[in-house]
């Protein structure tokens, strides 16, 4: 049975209102089955850097052993900032020797400590997941280049475009197939896949409610689908949705039928 674990940390993002992540997650844990959710209580404080280019490093670490001790398998993560992923992926029950990961996001998160503009962990997260960037947070071993599948990524910082390279890029259009994620994880002969969904990978048109939108993303249609097809191709490992940051209770409502029909396609 898929289980759901509610994250809402807000502190890995560089957003001048993320504690709106908290509320995003709230939102959606109202409308998961209770009996297979568990609400995390992570750090509410901003915590501190340590020494490090990564800020509020203390409480992400916090998070990360909270998310380590609540880890299972078949375990759909719901944040909170799209960081989250990297937490769940230290803790995945069997480890990553065999995953591919499937990285929906409008922006690249391949910043390191020393060329992030803004010293938030959700913009070195892909970094993190592929071992690379602050040890402390940093998977090990990393996911090699080669198992990434970047789908909808389209706003990269200057330092981010050289490090992209390696990784299989879907773009928007490419989704008219449905088969187009499924082909590019079998391609790359991993024997599970773990799906990391940041709303804001989503046209604007489709969800209003999150901190950084960018025009031109996929549709929560063609996304469904080609998550679907995946899974009858390549068995799930877990899942993350993560970046929902509504300004309103209304927006919220407004914006929970995409967010409930990506849910419903991986669970």
């Amino acid at each position: 049975m898929v289980r759901f674990l509610v994250v809402p940390q807000w502190q890995g993002s560089p957003a001048t209102r993320a504690m709106l992540l908290i509320d995003g997650a709230t939102a959606i844990a109202g409308d998961l089955p209770r009996a297979a959710t568990t609400v995390l209580e992570v750090p509410v404080e901003a915590g501190e850097s340590l020494g490090t280019g990564v800020r509020r490093l203390s409480s992400l670490l916090r998070t990360r052993e909270v998310v380590a001790e609540a880890m299972s398998a078949d375990t759909v993560v719901i944040g909170g900032d799209c960081s989250v992923t990297v937490a769940a992926l230290a803790a995945l029950p069997g480890g990553t020797d065999d995953l591919a990961i499937v990285w929906c996001d409008a922006h690249a998160d391949m910043n390191t400590p020393e060329t992030s503009p803004s010293g938030a962990f959700s913009g070195m997260a892909l970094r993190a997941v592929l071992g690379e960037g602050e040890p402390q947070l940093a998977l090990s071993p990393g996911i090699p280049r080669d198992r990434v599948v970047a789908v909808g990524m389209r706003n990269l910082d200057d330092d981010e475009v050289s490090q992209v390279e390696g990784l299989t890029s879907i773009s928007a259009s490419d989704l008219d197939s449905v088969d187009a994620v499924a082909d590019a994880v079998v391609a790359t002969g991993a024997g599970r896949v773990w799906v990391h969904i940041d709303v804001d990978v989503l046209d604007p048109s489709e969800l209003s409610g999150v901190s950084d939108a960018a025009p031109f993303g996929v549709t929560t249609a063609a996304l469904s689908a080609a998550i679907r097809r995946l899974r009858e191709r390549v068995p799930l490992a877990g899942a993350t949705i993560s970046g929902f940051a509504p300004r309103t209770p209304a927006d919220a409502v407004d914006d929970l039928g995409a967010l409930l029909r990506l849910i419903g396609a991986i669970a």
